[in-house]
């Protein structure tokens, strides 16, 4: 039996962090360089025909090395043991035989730094702390740190 190339083919459509400062980031703010959400979300399109579903969205967050864990296992071969990888394996969840998985990220440029953890998410820009709600608030407008001193203390 011939396989077509695109039933062997894992495509993978994303970037590494936001968007140019012509982007249209909405609903999110910052840009390309930042740590809020539009400088540092991004969507991943992924397309494997008779492996991945179709028409299907997940809200797994993933990390660009995710996709070499991914890949890897998708070529079924594994990282060299004196070489391991930072990211995981995502093809489990995208294929849907797995639930999305809990995680933490941080991040740090210049004078910024960002914590995500679940829908909470540290930033601090210079001296300035703020502690945003993502799930009520992609735009990061609202500080939620007074309200949440145990969380902005956790994540900082």
């Amino acid at each position: 039996m011939r396989h077509h190339l695109a039933e062997r083919t894992l495509v993978i459509f994303t970037s590494d962090n936001g968007g140019e400062r012509f982007s249209y980031e909405w609903p999110f703010t910052g840009e390309k360089g930042e740590l809020l959400e539009g400088g540092i979300r991004v969507p991943a399109i992924v397309r494997w025909p008779g492996v991945v579903p179709s028409n299907r969205m997940m809200n797994q967050m993933a990390i660009t090395m995710d996709w070499t864990a991914t890949i890897l296992a998708a070529a079924e071969t594994t990282a060299a043991e004196e070489y391991p990888l930072d990211g995981i394996n995502l093809l489990p969840i995208i294929k849907g035989a797995s639930p999305a998985r809990n995680r933490t990220f941080f991040w740090r440029i210049y004078d910024q730094d960002a914590v995500r953890e679940g829908n909470w998410k540290y930033f601090r820009n210079g001296k300035q702390r703020r502690l945003f709600d993502l799930s009520s608030d992609q735009r990061e407008q609202a500080d939620f740190s007074t309200r949440n001193p145990d969380v902005l203390k956790h994540l900082a």
